[in-house]
């Protein structure tokens, strides 16, 4: 039920700024109650609050359409402004989400007319920028991800309990093969739970592709047995093979909502040639031809973009990349590029921005797995890692990373490693020039091993 909420006062200066968004209302988002202001002659009281029940929601989408708004600027707290935000864009108006840090630098406005009232006003003079956010299908596949990035992490919860439990067992299976969870932990712990004891007949079940022999196996298998870590044991993994089932679920959900997902139209863009004989490998093969079919470029040729990350980027920014109007600007928003802070005509201090952006992470995931890497972009980083440091590093190659996926998705061209060839013939030239120039310093010359022979 709408209640009506006395105004505070106008806004300093409003009357001095030149108004270019007249049909614009402020929205200060709460958990149970939500606040809305619209301009002081569309309404004799014109600041109104909300429950945040459904039939609440949409008396207040009505109220803004009697009102004549038709733009609002709303603060992306939590989780709450989600349901008004798909509300009022279902009909049809341009939704503003404005980072919550772009609006409180005004002291003084502590409470919630104030807030929406300001919100108003600064969105109706242009002040505010929209957040990027992608297309609703988008966001289905986004939280769907995040989702079972969650269910990923609660079975690795268990998996520590598993772990926990043997040790407390001293049973060193875990500190012998590298994946307790893999084909051998999962049949020498089914079978400990079974009832078998025996280490040699445990060590019988050892892969092929393990390591350790079976005699340190079976020693490592050695233990207290006690029925309280067993109990434990036994829950631990069946609460693990329940998120396991959770996530292959989840998979089979995201696959199905990819399908659907159709690849931004544009008149030049090549039509991707089909790719069967990956649909017919592993599932792993199915999400990359899906993924290569929205974007219309293999985005993991490129090095250190393996298929979960390229997932990542398409559920967090979507298949479409015409938003953001550079890769410069495609890097900022992942704060991948440094902020300068200029004072009096100097830079005070370089660094990123403070972003907190699941892209942006896991192009620094792929940055680290750069390291052993022999292509271009592994010489990249480890050449930065030396001149600047591991997390420096990490840095500069997401953000190369990212101009180049940026690049690749705008013009649908396959990436190419030979195009690195000339940085790299560049990059020694300047180094056998630096060294020629160290050593003539020194009274001393270079020769070629070739011509030295």
């Amino acid at each position: 039920m709408a209640r009506k909420r006395k105004q505070k006062g106008g806004t300093t200066g409003s009357a001095n700024m030149p108004v270019m968004r007249p049909d614009a209302a402020g929205i200060d988002i709460g958990a149970t109650e939500i606040f809305v202001a619209v301009p002081a002659d569309r309404a004799a009281e014109n600041v109104r609050s909300f429950a945040t029940f459904t039939q609440d929601l949409y008396g207040l989408a009505d109220w803004l359409t009697a009102c004549g708004i038709k733009t609002v600027a709303m603060e992306s707290t939590g989780v709450y402004w989600i349901p008004l935000f798909q509300i009022l864009e279902e009909r049809g108006f341009e939704v503003c989400l404005v980072n919550a840090r772009h609006v409180k630098n005004v002291p003084g406005r502590r409470t919630d007319v104030c807030d929406c009232q300001w919100l108003q006003f600064l969105h109706s003079v242009g002040l505010l920028k929209a957040s990027y956010r992608p297309a609703q299908e988008v966001c289905a596949i986004r939280s769907l991800l995040r989702h079972r990035e969650s269910l990923v992490q609660m079975a690795a919860t268990h998996v520590n309990h598993m772990q926990k439990a043997l040790d407390q067992m001293n049973v060193q299976l875990h500190h012998v093969i590298s994946d307790i969870v893999g084909q051998t932990g999962l049949a020498i712990v089914d079978a400990i739970l079974a009832g078998q004891r025996n280490p040699e007949e445990l060590a019988k079940l050892r892969g092929e592709r393990i390591k350790a022999s079976e005699a340190v196996i079976a020693k490592s298998l050695v233990g207290d047995y006690r029925p309280e870590h067993l109990f434990t044991l036994k829950q631990s993994l069946s609460a693990y093979r329940s998120y396991q089932k959770m996530i292959d679920d989840c998979d089979r959900e995201i696959r199905l909502h990819l399908e659907d997902l159709k690849p931004p139209t544009t008149p030049d863009a090549p039509v991707p040639p089909s790719d069967d004989s990956s649909k017919k490998q592993s599932p792993d093969g199915v999400l990359r031809a899906e993924l290569r079919r929205v974007w219309s470029v293999d985005l993991t040729k490129i090095p250190g973009i393996r298929t979960g990350i390229a997932q990542t980027l398409l559920g967090e920014i979507g298949p479409d990349f015409t938003k953001f109007r550079s890769a410069s600007a495609f890097a900022s928003w992942m704060g991948l590029c440094p902020d300068n802070d200029i004072s009096g005509g100097k830079v005070l201090f370089v660094t990123t921005r403070k972003v907190k952006c699941r892209a942006a992470l896991a192009l620094r995931m792929a940055a680290q797995s750069l390291h052993h890497s022999k292509s271009a972009l592994g010489d990249f980083y480890r050449r930065m890692r030396a001149k600047l440091g591991a997390p420096k590093a990490i840095t500069a190659a997401a953000h190369k990373l990212a101009r180049i996926i940026f690049h690749l998705i705008t013009t649908r061209q396959e990436f190419d490693d030979s195009k690195f060839a000339a940085d790299q013939l560049r990059y020694q030239k300047r180094l056998e020039a630096k060294l020629h120039a160290k050593a003539k310093s020194m009274g001393y010359a270079l020769i070629p091993l070739e011509v030295a022979g």
